[in-house]
């Protein structure tokens, strides 16, 4: 007799032009926000780390085309934090395509089941493979709104917010296979360790194409090298960058001073949604 396999179960995670940015721990995590006013008593409720909760909330608020929660810095603990309106729909619509979800997962069980075909674990390892993160932790989404083929590379800049744009540089052939054009939506990413960070760049030349000035929103110390998060101008997208520790104390960086931000057009990588 053959032992019957158990029933295809999953989370959903929301893959739209923008990424795959919302999954069943952030709208917990948005819920708790919403419940508590309090990213540090959401986090403790989800449960996960209270840095984690505030990554996955600058995440959020950066490739949604609204912000979702809106912050009052309160220090290392954090302060007051609301839930946006359309953070409020942005729950009630994955909550009813989850509902959708698990209903179209238990007809396939049955339908496999019926018609004997392969493990459903076997599909399981399948989309564990399938499934891939990046490692960048700045992530950005937006339209295209400017390209500028060259002899062997293309600028492509993005139109992230009011005032707000970013440039890469990624060869013809691949800006070619991306199908990259003006309006396309594209999602793009860059390494924390490839962000330079200047105060006072009153007069200042630099060969870096994409220049962001914004405000320390957190500054997160280790005994070699810390992490910086700026909150950029519109009060949606924020950057992160990693430098050494004795960077922080050579440039006196503390919560609330203007920086500016830097890093070449290179250093980004783009990524689109088929």
């Amino acid at each position: 007799m053959n032992a019957v396999a158990p029933p295809l179960t999953g989370k959903l995670l929301i893959d739209t032009a923008m990424g795959s940015f919302l999954g069943d721990k952030r709208i917990r995590l948005l819920e708790a926000i919403d419940a508590h006013g309090s990213i540090l008593q959401a986090a403790k409720a989800v449960p996960m780390a209270y840095k984690a909760a505030w990554d996955a909330v600058d995440d959020m608020n950066n490739v949604a085309p609204e912000p979702l929660v809106l912050r009052a810095t309160g220090g290392r603990h954090g302060g007051g934090s609301e839930l946006t309106a359309f953070g409020r729909r942005l729950i009630a619509f994955y909550r009813a395509l989850e509902q959708e979800s698990q209903a179209a997962m238990a007809r396939l069980s049955r339908q496999l089941t019926q018609s004997g075909d392969a493990d459903i674990a076997a599909y399981r390892a399948i989309l564990k493979r399938l499934h891939m993160k990046s490692s960048a932790r700045n992530q950005f989404a937006g339209p295209v709104c400017a390209l500028r083929p060259g002899e062997v590379e293309s600028d492509v800049t993005l139109t992230l917010g009011p005032g707000l744009s970013l440039t890469a540089l990624v060869t013809n052939e691949s800006a070619q296979a991306m199908g990259l054009a003006e309006g396309r939506e594209v999602m793009a990413f860059v390494k924390a360790s490839s962000i330079l960070l200047m105060v006072g760049d009153e007069g200042a030349r630099v060969s870096a194409r994409n220049r962001f000035r914004g405000t320390v929103q957190a500054l997160h110390l280790g005994s070699v090298n810390a992490e910086v998060t700026l909150a950029l101008a519109g009060g949606q997208h924020t950057l992160t960058a990693v430098i050494t520790t004795a960077s922080v104390d050579c440039l006196r960086l503390s919560l609330g001073q203007p920086v500016t931000a830097m890093f070449k057009a290179s250093s980004v990588f783009l990524v689109v949604n088929d």
